[in-house]
Parts: structure tokens; sequence; C-alpha cells
């Protein structure tokens, strides 16, 4: 179980083994224009133009399209995608437009891979496995805490190439909170660095669990297992503000048991980037392009991922 969490293949999000830099680590030398990519063909060049040129869009996105529908959503803004609880409204499909064309622009010959562009189309979902960079978008992550006038959502945003993400951002509007990580530079939220710490010694571990109206019978019963002493499970909300609690040290653990990219990519690095750690099940990092053994787990060190995750496997 312990080798679960070594996570150095290509296409991983978190290493346990390395140690992680802070974020006040330089960035790399920027280049003439935003729009840098490499010129053998390899991971785009994260320039400190680029990055703030990213996180400008992503703000902007949420200003034009997210905040001026928030708690002003018609009944026609709104459709159910998948059932009752699978929401999708006006303000999720402009959003994710609207980022589309910013991202492109600034990386041209990239990709989006979005939460609304993948239901219309599943063969989006092809760009992850493809060797030109990707942008990995949820617009906006918490639609039902959205739809309801809860501050709780998020727009996220990821950078991966070759299955690795390089860059994210974290993004919630309503309550004014903007995190950001670089792969090997750390955390930030709102310009402050992030260390996720450790829970204390003999702590009863605060867990956020994929939500029951979205979970089968037999997911339900692996989770149960987390309901045990020393464990305090809960619904989670949006996925993205729980990877950015887990992150400031607000959660010890997340125990999920879906994998779309545009949930996780963004959190995980996060997570990583914030001290962090992450496994699945199957003993196996987890991969954005997907096949993952689930549950997985994200937690706030090794030690709480390992207990998360011995815990799951024996009921798995």
């Amino acid at each position: 179980m312990i080798d679960a969490l070594r996570t150095e293949d290509p296409g991983v999000t978190t290493n346990l083994t390395d140690t992680v830099a802070t974020a006040s680590a330089p960035l790399t030398t920027p280049p003439s224009s935003p729009s840098a990519p490499s010129p053998d063909g390899g991971a785009p060049a994260l320039s400190a133009a680029l990055l703030a040129a990213v996180e400008a869009a992503v703000r902007q996105a949420a200003a034009d399209e997210i905040m001026p529908r928030f708690r002003q959503l018609a009944a026609e803004d709104i459709v159910e995608k998948n059932g009752p609880h699978d929401l999708v409204t006006v303000a999720d499909r402009r959003a994710e437009e609207h980022l589309t064309a910013a991202l492109t622009d600034l990386l041209p010959g990239s990709r989006v891979v979005g939460e609304e562009a993948v239901h219309a189309d599943p063969g989006v979902l092809d760009a992850l496995h493809g060797d030109a960079p990707v942008w990995i978008v949820d617009p906006v992550d918490g639609t039902r805490q959205f739809v309801h006038g809860d501050p709780g959502f998020a727009t996220l945003v990821a950078l991966a190439h070759h299955g690795e993400v390089l860059a994210s951002w974290t993004y919630a509007p309503a309550l004014g909170l903007m995190a950001t990580a670089r792969r090997g530079a750390g955390a930030q939220l709102n310009g402050v660095p992030l260390r996720a710490g450790s829970p204390d010694a003999g702590a009863v571990l605060d867990v956020a669990t994929s939500h029951f109206d979205f979970t089968t019978d037999e997911q339900k019963r692996v989770l149960a297992a987390l309901d045990t002493g020393g464990i305090a499970p809960r619904p989670c909300g949006s996925a993205g503000l729980e990877y950015l609690h887990i992150a400031t040290g607000d959660l010890d653990a997340t125990a999920f048991s879906w994998e779309n990219a545009w949930d996780h990519a963004a959190g995980l690095l996060l997570v990583h980037e914030a001290g962090g750690a992450s496994g699945t099940v199957a003993g196996q990092p987890f991969r954005i392009a997907g096949g993952n053994a689930l549950p997985f787990t994200a937690a706030r060190d090794a030690e709480t991922a390992r207990r998360i995750l011995g815990l799951l496997a024996a009921a798995n």
C-alpha cells in the first residue's frame, strides 16, 4: 500500500518522495510574449507573463460570464444533464467558451478539455493522450451550489502536457479566493504560500467523500469503510474547493470515487505543491487521462493518505 503513494510515472500529479519546492522558487525567464510554445515541441515554457495572463483570463471569464448570473439565474438558464443532481447553466457554457478562446490564444497549438465540451463530444477527451499542451477546464465546479446561490463554487483550470499537470488555477470568485500552483514551485492562495501540514497526533481526521447523490450502492459501501473511529467523513461540496481546504490544512483528506480530469487536475497539483499526497487503492498514482482504480485519496501528508487508502482498499 505504501507503494501506492509513489507517483513517479508520466501523467501523475504528485510524488511523495520528492522535496516540494517553496512558493518563492524563481519562475522561468519570461519570453517576449505570453504565448511561448517550446521550441522543440516539448512542454510549454511557463513564463511569468504566461502565468499572469492565465490568471487574468480566469478572473475575466468569471467577471463576464459567471458572477453577473450568480443568484440571477432564470429557470430556462438551468438544464439537467444526466439527472436532477447533475446540472449545467448558461454560466457554465459561456465561461467555458470564454476560457477556450482565451487560453488557446495565450498558447497557440494548445487544446482544451472542458467539462461541457466533453459532455457534448466525448472524443474531446482524446486530447489528454496527445502531444499538444492541454488546458483542463471546469468553468463552474460546484454547479449545484451555484444554482442554489451558495458561494462555494470555483473555476478550475490546469495546464497539462503528456499527462503531467504543470500549473493550476483555482478561483472562487464569490469568496475572493485565487489559489495557484506550479509544478516544482509551490502553491499560493491570494499570493501567500500554502503548506498543508499534518494533522495533530491523535486528532479525528476530517475527510470529504464523494457525495451520496453521485455514488452507486457499491461505491457507498466502500466509502462507508471511513465511518470508523478516528475519522469523520462528510459529503463533499465543490471538489476544487475541497482540494484547496487540504492545501490550507482545513481538511485532512478526500476520498473520491470518480475521475473526471476537470474536477481533479487543478486540485491535485495544488495539494502536491502544498506538501500533500495522493494515491489510488490499486497501488498506482492517479492519472488525469483516466483508467484509475477507484476510490482514490488526496491528503495533507503521506501518513494520512496511507491510512485512508488502507481502509478503502480493505473494503474494495
